[in-house]
């Protein structure tokens, strides 16, 4: 039964990670804007992100290491800091993005400020986390988030032309609106390998007691988790797609969002959306705050568990704490959510080659992983992510200028 329930991490993870804020606003923007036309962007992002959350839950189910532990005592405090730091204020910034995704789910159906909401939101995500265990997060929230299967329910409903919808996952030039176009795809391939994911994956998987019996769990975990999230981003898409393109409506605000599915579920569309939506960003809020404490406490060599007493893991809890609330207020602040989504996803992708490259060397030490070492598949992915990942670091910027990011 544990192994079984196993599976939750990865389906957590995959409500938390793949599909919140992040994953909803590029997604709904990029079918709004281009149709089926970036459904490519996704299946790449999927592929590379379930072989590098595998190897997050072998690297902790063969060595007891969570992928923070095991960087610190390979490469030193010293290689650490720097790439910690700059994850760390994007991850701030990710937060406040989730939390005022919540907000907004409830302000769809109470017609309240997203600004006014934030902070009671932020104090909830704050209790649950300080009286909460990892278990009870997991498997809660991966229950939950089983109302995101409206979205799929209403892209059928709206009968696409499923022949264009096959040709959107063969990568195409742009047409029209190229900064754009591109700004979207490096948008979504962020949105999708999100670093925090592989620091709350591998915490999660020591915290659970893995050990190399768990292996099959991970794969299944990280595989089916990710498949189901990616399913219910490019049911996102679709819907956009069909709602939206057909009327000439652009997203330029959270707001637009709440329609996608009333075309086809009516006034329920709204409802179930809200939901979908108040669920996934909360996970993603609760992956994101306890990732960030994960990272912090195993970079300086901290105690850190999310299952005991918050007393006895002060400096852990403190930080969690302090992110949750200081994200909170740049909501409040008046920093408009959808912007700051689409900045945060778009750093997202600029970060990956320092968050990456490590897999490769971690994967193919022996003193870490023994015999269960990455294949050349496993290693080719890692690569293609590198590689990846560079040009996007190289070519963000400037594309968030040229498309009036």
């Amino acid at each position: 039964m544990k192994k079984f329930l196993g599976v939750a991490l990865g389906i957590l993870t995959s409500i938390g990670g793949f599909v919140e804020i992040g994953a909803i606003a590029t997604a709904v923007e990029a079918g709004a804007a281009f149709r089926y036309q970036l459904l490519w962007t996704m299946a790449l992002g999927t592929i590379c992100l379930v072989f590098l959350l595998e190897m997050s839950g072998r690297l902790a189910a063969t060595s007891r290491h969570t992928l923070a532990d095991a960087v610190r005592e390979r490469f030193g405090f010293n290689f650490t800091a720097l790439p910690r730091v700059i994850e760390l204020i994007i991850n701030l910034l990710v937060l406040g993005a989730e939390l005022g995704g919540v907000a907004l789910a409830i302000s769809l159906v109470t017609g309240v400020s997203i600004r006014i909401l934030v902070l009671p939101v932020a104090l909830v995500t704050w209790l649950v986390l300080w009286r909460g265990t990892l278990g009870i997060i997991e498997n809660v929230t991966s229950v939950l988030g089983l109302v995101t299967l409206a979205s799929i329910v209403a892209m059928f409903r709206m009968h696409p032309a499923w022949g264009e919808v096959a040709h959107g996952f063969v990568p195409t030039l742009p047409q029209k609106d190229g900064a754009h176009y591109w700004f979207l795809a490096i948008s979504i391939f962020g949105a999708i390998i999100s670093p925090y994911m592989f620091y709350f994956y591998s915490s999660g998987a020591v915290e659970d007691e893995w050990d190399e019996s768990f292996l099959t769990v991970n794969r299944a975990s990280s595989g089916i988790g990710m498949t189901f999230g990616a399913t219910l981003s490019v049911a996102l898409l679709g819907c956009a797609a069909l709602a939206f393109a057909p009327r000439g409506i652009t997203i330029e605000k959270y707001e637009q969002i709440g329609l996608l599915l009333t075309p086809a579920l009516g006034v329920w569309g709204l409802r179930l959306f809200a939901i979908s939506l108040g669920v996934c960003c909360f996970g993603a809020a609760s992956e994101v705050a306890l990732g960030s404490s994960y990272m912090v406490a195993q970079t300086f060599g901290w105690n850190w568990s999310e299952d005991e007493k918050p007393l006895d893991n002060s400096r852990f809890a403190a930080v969690y704490t302090i992110f949750i609330f200081a994200s909170a207020l740049l909501i409040a602040a008046g920093i408009d959510p959808l912007k700051l989504t689409m900045f945060t996803m778009a750093m997202t992708a600029a970060v990956l080659p320092v968050v990456v490259l490590p897999f490769m060397l971690l994967l193919n030490d022996e003193n870490f992983v023994g015999e269960h070492r990455n294949g050349w598949i496993g290693n080719s992915v890692v690569v293609l992510t590198i590689i990846l990942a560079s040009i996007m670091a190289i070519i963000t910027i400037p594309l968030e200028i040229m498309s009036g990011g």
